[in-house]
């Protein structure tokens, strides 16, 4: 808990009231033997949401796994009646990497791919306990690997592939970048973090701050990463792959768009990752929302900084494919997205 050295930053007063909200499934601690339950309570998206009421055609895929793993499952959609090669948005699911599925946060990105001229890949990563690092950041790789092989077949442009990730989500997007970078992979034109989930270390200012309060606190924090890297959590050989919160060198990575609350655990560890590509000479853009708590904008989605916050990812997102033609509405990331409010709990 904190001390009254240490007081939490307040909540945004819409966020303050949709955390108790008892209709709301909100976690903040989360216990090992909690797990399977929360699993349990997540609940898939309606049929329209996640096809924007038939504007967008889902396909499903089963794609070459990574070495000696099984196939990875992949969900694309691509607009109705759209011509041409368009973008690619890579979507991450969040879940503190054992919880989540395929379909979770798609309505929100579906939203966002739409408003980019987009097409919208989610990929079903395996979760831990049962299938620990590395195989959440390989599925995701090997899935990223065979969208740019396959990319004509699909109607993409390999060239604006943008990766992006809520939470455990979003960690496995900067890790996969990484592992593009060394592995002289896909090249990515940006990487679009939501509350990422990078340091298995799990000691940050924020981090104690927030312990006991909100969404995916401490508790559940060490929870997550002990599924995914068992007894290597928080010890000196955490590979950067697993955790790119620990990467010292962050040259060589796409544009990147990184945003987080004021009033949750990733706060620090999430403004850290961006100053340190602006020291690497690299591009970021942090916003940190004022009184959000961890996935604020899917737990409260037409609260008014959540619509802020997603109305700013949309304008980077329009800047970065600035003259390809891809953009057309920048309001409908602002709406509020047709997601349920279960997924304000996810990690």
């Amino acid at each position: 808990m904190t001390s009254p050295a240490d007081p939490r930053p307040p909540f945004d007063p819409e966020i303050d009231a949709a955390l108790h909200d008892e209709r709301n499934l909100v976690v903040t601690a989360l216990a090992p033997d909690e797990v399977d339950e929360l699993r349990r309570r997540s609940a898939p998206p309606d049929d329209l949401d996640v096809t924007r009421g038939g504007t967008y055609a889902l396909t499903w895929h089963l794609v070459p796994g990574p070495p000696g793993g099984p196939a990875v499952r992949v969900a694309l959609w691509r607009p109705v009646g759209a011509a041409g090669a368009l973008p690619l948005l890579v979507h991450l699911h969040g879940g503190g990497l054992v919880a989540g599925a395929v379909l979770d946060d798609a309505p929100a990105f579906l939203d966002l791919a739409a408003a980019a001229g987009a097409v919208l890949a989610s990929v079903d990563y395996r979760l831990a306990p049962e299938a620990p690092y590395p195989a959440a950041v390989e599925d995701v790789y090997a899935a990223l690997c065979w969208l740019s092989a396959t990319a004509a077949d699909h109607g993409i442009d390999p060239d604006r592939t943008v990766i992006a990730g809520v939470s455990a989500g979003g960690g496995l997007a900067a890790a996969a970048a990484l592992l593009a970078r060394d592995r002289g992979g896909p090249a990515l034109a940006g990487q679009l973090l939501v509350c990422p989930m990078l340091d298995d270390r799990n000691d940050s200012a924020s981090g104690r701050q927030m312990a006991g309060a909100g969404v995916w606190d401490r508790v559940a924090n060490a929870t997550g990463w002990q599924a995914y890297l068992g007894d290597r959590t928080g010890g000196p050989d955490v590979p950067i792959y697993a955790a790119p919160g620990r990467a010292d060198d962050l040259t060589g990575l796409p544009p990147t768009y990184v945003d987080v609350g004021s009033a949750e655990t990733f706060r620090d560890e999430d403004s850290a990752y961006a100053a340190r590509i602006w020291r690497a000479g690299g591009s970021a853009e942090l916003h940190v929302w004022a009184g959000g708590c961890h996935g604020f904008d899917f737990l409260a989605p037409a609260a008014a900084v959540s619509r802020d916050a997603r109305a700013a990812r949309l304008r980077w997102l329009a800047r970065l494919l600035r003259g390809s033609g891809a953009i057309m509405d920048l309001s409908l990331a602002a709406a509020a997205p047709g997601t349920g409010t279960e997924e304000g709990s996810r990690g």
